[in-house]
């Protein structure tokens, strides 16, 4: 906790600090913090409704599925068909402890390729093909 906030949330602290400072500037002050406070109280009022209409679509969701006949393991079904299919390799090396490598030339060139090229002293476009 910051030194301002122990000050402030300390009413000696604050009683201490404000002893120079005019009745108008601690209304100011007084002013300036109800402001502040209210703020705060309509973001987590903002907050709150954000959350309440999130559950309400939830349950609306969950009875319109519940009307169908359908659960959360049809989704999970549907979803395991929507994911990326992965790429076949298109290189394929076998490197010197005999342990076979492939790449499907995407991306960043692997560690083990990036060597095996060099030490032939070859390109991607050279490798041997898998």
């Amino acid at each position: 906790m910051s030194d301002f906030i122990k000050v402030l949330t300390r009413k000696n602290s604050l009683r201490k600090q404000v002893q120079e400072i005019s009745v108008s500037d601690i209304e100011k002050v007084i002013g300036d913090l109800s402001d502040i406070l209210q703020e705060k109280l309509e973001e987590a009022a903002a907050k709150e409704a954000v959350e309440q209409e999130k559950k309400a679509k939830i349950e609306e969701i969950r009875k319109a599925m519940l009307s169908a006949g359908l659960d959360l393991d049809d989704l999970a079904e549907v979803g395991d068909s929507l994911q990326r299919k992965s790429v076949k390799a298109k290189y394929s090396i076998v490197d010197a402890q005999g342990e076979r490598h492939e790449w499907s030339g995407r991306g960043r060139t692997p560690t083990v390729f990036k060597e095996y090229m060099e030490a032939k002293g070859i390109s991607k476009e050279q490798l041997p093909s898998a």
